[in-house]
C-alpha cells in the first residue's frame, strides 16, 4: 500500500482537521513509500523503535509521537536516537494524539466506554474530550474498580469509598485529571482518568466523588489496539499492537 493512500485513509478516519492539538497528527516522519507492515504502539518509545527494526516494519503508528508544543527542540540525546532509528531504517512514524482519544468507535474513551460496560449520553470540556455517561446498571464504586482491573489489566488506584452506589460516570484516557472539577460540576459519582496529583485526592475526599487513577498509559492501550485491527481489516496490510509495558 502506498504511503499516501495509507495516510488518506487514516486522516479520512481519524479526522484531525477538527482538533487544536499539541502535536501534529498524521505523517510526523518520512519513510519508505511503499507500506505492507505496520508495528503499533501507544508511544513512539525506543523500545518499540528496535521492535519495528527487528519486524522489518515500514511504518509505525502510535497515539504519543514527537514534535510536543513546548519541548526543547533541539535533536540531541534520545531524541537524535530515535530520529536517527527512523531514518536509517526508513521506518514512517505516523501518529494520532487527540484525534484518537475522541474517535466515537475507535477512540481510547469509547474503547474504555466499550469495556467497562459503560453507556455514553454526552461530551464536555475543552473541545469536548470528556465523556460523561452511566453503568449500564448501577454498581457500587469497588465493583467498578473490579471491572477496570480486569479491563485494563492493572489495578486503579481509588480515591473514595468503596460502598458508595455509582449512577454517573466520567471518563477520559490519559492525563486528563484536569477535568475532574467539570466532572463533579456535571454531577456524577465517580471519575476515571489516567493520572493524579497531590491536589486531586483532596478535592475527591472533600467533594464525595470517587477518583480513579488507571493509568496513562493503560487507559490508552484501548484505541490504538482498535485503530490497529480496523487498519488491517480495511487495507489488508499487517497491522500489529505492542504494548510496551509501563507502570504509569
Amino acid at each position: 500500500m502506498k504511503r499516501e493512500a495509507l495516510l488518506n485513509y487514516l486522516n479520512g478516519l481519524l479526522e484531525p482537521e477538527k482538533f487544536r492539538d499539541y502535536c501534529p497528527n498524521g505523517l510526523q516522519v518520512e519513510g519508505r513509500p511503499e507500506i505492507q507492515r505496520i508495528v503499533a504502539g501507544v508511544t513512539a518509545c525506543q523500545a518499540l523503535l528496535d521492535v519495528a527494526v527487528a519486524e522489518g516494519a515500514d511504518a509505525i503508528l502510535v497515539h504519543h509521537g514527537y514534535f510536543w508544543k513546548g519541548e526543547d527542540t533541539r535533536i540531541a540525546g534520545i531524541r537524535r536516537r530515535r530520529l536517527k532509528t527512523l531514518l536509517d531504517h526508513e521506518i514512517n512514524l505516523i501518529a494520532y494524539h487527540l484525534p484518537l482519544d475522541a474517535h466515537p468507535r475507535l477512540g481510547n474513551n469509547a474503547q474504555l466506554a466499550k469495556a467497562l460496560g459503560w453507556i455514553a449520553d454526552t461530551c464536555f470540556g475543552e473541545q469536548n474530550i470528556v465523556w460523561r455517561g452511566r453503568p449500564a446498571q448501577p454498581q457500587r464504586v469497588g465493583e467498578i474498580v473490579a471491572s477496570v482491573s480486569h479491563a485494563l489489566g492493572r489495578r486503579p488506584l481509588l480515591i473514595g469509598d468503596p460502598q458508595a452506589p455509582v449512577r454517573r460516570v466520567a471518563w477520559c484516557s490519559g492525563g486528563a485529571q484536569g477535568y475532574f472539577e467539570a466532572a463533579i460540576d456535571e454531577g456524577v459519582d465517580l471519575y476515571l482518568s489516567g493520572e493524579i496529583s497531590e491536589q486531586t485526592v483532596h478535592l475527591a475526599r472533600e467533594t464525595g466523588v470517587a477518583y480513579l487513577a488507571a493509568g496513562h498509559h493503560a487507559t490508552e492501550c484501548l484505541g490504538i489496539r482498535a485503530l490497529a485491527a480496523q487498519v488491517a481489516g480495511d487495507c489488508a496490510i499487517e497491522c500489529r499492537m505492542v504494548d510496551i509495558d509501563n507502570p504509569v
